[in-house]
């Protein structure tokens, strides 16, 4: 396998590729400080953000991309997502219009639906309305975020559904990419396995446990071994296990440091020693664990 850069990538079931290191933009900041630290990301080398209608950060992010860096556009990877109140045919509709025009970047590289609420009828409306962007070319990629492998069933299921009312083979949608909270402490193996039997790509949201796991034996064992930070060792694990890690700071010295992370490999056994077998996420919502009826 070739060695990990700050310039890997994967490729997407859509034909696509993205960035294996993304930026989180943050959700608390004003748009004036997400442009900023958006800019900080760029100076960094990262070439992907995430970001979500729900944070209200599009217009920071996309105006740091438009004017904080000299990559065309085409190098530049943008995703957003629908947010759980839209879940449905025109309330995606409009947030991706609402998404367009407020990020100015002329199309989404991916597009999820943020969480699985609304229920069946409402989430098929949802998908359907990403397909038809994909066909007009407002978006190039198109995921979920925080389904659990229930839901990611019933996506199938209505991916099947659409190709036939829709008119044939590939007019349902491709799934390319799913968004969870993914750590040592909370692996979803259930729902990695499910995304890796299909080729879907798994993004990794809050990787670093906001620091509530530092000091750790296992995760401190490995920083001290490599020395690197605690958080540095989290994103390594991360893309070691072919995850997309998005880790979030407003710090600029973090964000450097979240990006630092290519001039060490954990080793097979690391990888595998670090992880564990508990289910501890940290996000303050689970949406995973949501009934087909939510």
């Amino acid at each position: 396998m070739a060695a990990l850069t700050i310039n890997s990538k994967i490729k997407l079931p859509s034909g696509y590729e993205i960035p294996q290191l993304g930026y989180g933009v943050s959700f608390a900041s004003p748009p004036e400080d997400t442009e900023r630290v958006s800019k900080l990301a760029l100076e960094a080398g990262y070439t992907h953000f995430d970001s979500a209608a729900f944070y209200d950060n599009e217009d920071g992010a996309g105006r740091a991309i438009r004017t904080g860096t000299k990559l065309p556009r085409e190098q530049i990877f943008f995703t957003s997502k629908v947010p759980p109140g839209s879940v449905s045919y025109d309330g995606a509709k409009a947030t991706i219009e609402q998404t367009l025009a407020k990020s100015e970047l002329g199309y989404v590289d991916l597009m999820l639906l943020h969480a699985p609420y609304g229920g069946s009828a409402n989430r098929k409306g949802a998908w359907r309305a990403l397909v038809e962007a994909v066909e007009a070319g407002k978006v190039r990629s198109i995921g979920v975020s925080n389904y659990g492998v229930q839901h990611l069933d019933e996506l199938e299921r209505h991916i099947a559904e659409l190709e036939v009312e829709r008119g044939g083979p590939g007019k349902g949608g491709v799934l390319s990419a799913g968004q969870w909270e993914i750590h040592p402490w909370c692996a979803r193996r259930d729902i990695t396995d499910w995304c890796a039997a299909r080729g879907v790509a798994v993004q990794a949201y809050t990787p670093l446990v906001r620091g509530k796991r530092w000091g750790e034996p296992a995760l401190k064992k490995l920083a001290d071994k490599y020395g690197k930070s605690e958080a540095q060792v989290l994103v390594r694990w991360s893309l070691q296990k072919g995850f997309i890690p998005l880790p979030k700071s407003v710090t600029p010295d973090r964000i450097r440091s979240n990006a630092d992370v290519y001039d060490f490999a954990l080793t097979p056994e690391e990888v595998a020693g670090l992880e564990t077998d508990g289910y501890t996420p940290v996000a303050g919502w689970d949406p995973t664990v949501a009934p087909l009826e939510a």
